[in-house]
């Protein structure tokens, strides 16, 4: 039998204990933590099968760009309708088709997008209209849009999903936007703050 010397000793210092409130604090973060961990084992279970459609889910689609808190509201009522939110993120020329161009690159958008906590898979240069065909072949129930979109407008872009009754409309945040967002910095810009 083989013995092995260790290469180094190392010394640890005692350990001091955490004040309360910090301890506290650090019990929360890690129960959050395990709480997150076994729902993406939870999320990872249900979609083992492929072609399992027991389980709702929900469409969006989105450029994402200057991802803020009006994003993460949207996929936060998204969510409420289903128990995986897929998120299309639209290429920088389908955005500029009736926008303007994005700021950020497509990687960069759904970088940030798939950090989300809400979201659970995201589809790169996601088509501006969805067919019945994409709808089959991502296995989706539901199509949630904010009510910036009216109906008939969300009829040519989601046909098949209006059609069907699977379209939802959810409050938009009026709060934020990027366009809110890029006025604040020029704003900012102008005046040097």
């Amino acid at each position: 039998m083989r013995t092995t010397q260790p290469v180094a000793t190392v010394s640890r210092r005692p350990r001091t204990p955490l004040p309360q409130g910090l301890r506290d604090r650090t019990s929360s973060f890690l129960n959050h933590r395990a709480q997150t961990e076994l729902r993406d084992v939870r999320m990872a279970d249900m979609t083992e099968d492929p072609q399992a459609t027991t389980h709702r889910r929900v469409y969006v689609d989105m450029v994402g760009d200057l991802f803020h808190a009006g994003h993460v509201e949207l996929l936060r009522q998204a969510r409420r309708h289903g128990d995986h939110v897929v998120v299309g993120v639209l290429s920088d020329e389908t955005a500029a088709s009736y926008k303007r161009r994005p700021i950020m690159t497509l990687h960069e958008r759904v970088a940030v997008v798939e950090a989300c906590r809400y979201v659970d898979e995201v589809i790169a240069d996601a088509p501006f209209e969805v067919t019945e065909d994409f709808l089959a072949e991502h296995r989706i129930t539901t199509v949630v849009h904010g009510d910036d979109l009216a109906l008939d407008a969300a009829g040519a872009i989601y046909g098949p999903a209006v059609a069907s009754g699977r379209f939802v409309h959810v409050e938009r945040s009026g709060d934020i936007s990027t366009t809110q967002l890029i006025q604040r910095v020029l704003d900012a810009a102008e005046t040097g703050a």
